[in-house]
């Protein structure tokens, strides 16, 4: 397995802050080009996870999981000799960030998990589960685009999936702005079943409070009451805090990567007030 990853600035870095480590998943390093402009007195990295991107694996194995996600994460901590770090996990990279604070809670001082999916900790699991499968099922019958506006179809919905929910009809790819036509390929790693470990992670609460690394639950503004919120909030219960609450929403951070647009300048502030905080 090759991993690949990008050091910006200085290795061991300057100024006396530990390197600032930013993780995504099922997205790669290429969408923090704009929150890693943002922090130019750090040393940032970044890595395209195995398997996405240009990390290539050699396990012959197609599955996402965070377990196998935060050894790599060690092992590029180590690699490095950059430990313990400071870290931004977005999305699954957020349980990735969790999964490695439970095995290595040496690695980090300081995690922010923005906005884990974790369905196991939301009061409707069984239905967020129902909805997920609804997703990879338009995917596998119709293709990228259309699995593509039902994915948005479920991430957009406010509140706990209801029968309402369930009742809608299958979203028009080409309503949400989507390529109508289907490619063949089934192999997204956001769509199809391949990041499921992702989403079905089970967070140990005890290690996770038990361990030295001050963690901090992030939610975007505009997604508290979708699932990408509900799941931080829940989290954040359980790990007896509250979420800290960041400007935008689940890319509140990107700045065009991937089309999508957040306010990255102030998430960025935020960023680092939050990590400030801890100094």
């Amino acid at each position: 397995m090759d991993l690949v990853y990008d050091v910006r600035g200085p290795l061991p870095p300057a100024g006396g802050r530990p390197p600032l480590v930013l993780i995504g998943q099922p997205m790669d390093a290429s969408g923090f080009g704009a929150l890693a402009s943002h922090f130019p007195e750090r040393t940032v990295i970044t890595y395209d996870p195995r398997g996405l991107g240009r990390s290539t694996r050699k396990d012959g194995r197609i599955d996402h999981t965070p377990e196998t996600q935060a050894a790599d994460l060690h092992a590029l901590i180590a690699e490095l000799g950059a430990g313990p770090v400071e870290m931004f996990g977005s999305s699954g990279g957020a349980v990735t960030a969790l999964a490695l604070v439970t095995a290595h809670p040496g690695d980090v001082t300081t995690v922010v998990a923005h906005e884990p999916p974790l369905i196991s900790v939301v009061p409707d699991a069984a239905a967020v589960e129902r909805a997920r499968a609804g997703v990879r099922d338009v995917y596998q019958a119709k293709g990228w685009g259309a699995g593509m506006a039902a994915f948005i179809a479920m991430t957009s919905w406010q509140g706990e999936y209801t029968d309402d929910y369930f009742a809608q009809p299958v979203p028009d790819a080409a309503a949400f702005g989507m390529p109508t036509e289907d490619d063949g390929s089934r192999d997204d790693p956001l769509l199809s079943d391949r990041s499921w470990a992702v989403s079905s992670y089970e967070p140990d609460v005890e290690a996770l409070t038990a361990a030295p690394t001050r963690i901090v639950i992030a939610v975007g503004e505009e997604s508290l009451t979708t699932f990408t919120g509900r799941a931080p909030l829940a989290l954040a219960e359980l790990l007896g805090q509250q979420a800290m609450v960041f400007p935008s929403h689940h890319g509140g951070f990107m700045g065009g990567e991937f089309g999508q647009t957040g306010q990255p300048e102030a998430f960025a502030r935020k960023l680092h007030d939050v990590l400030d905080a801890a100094t």
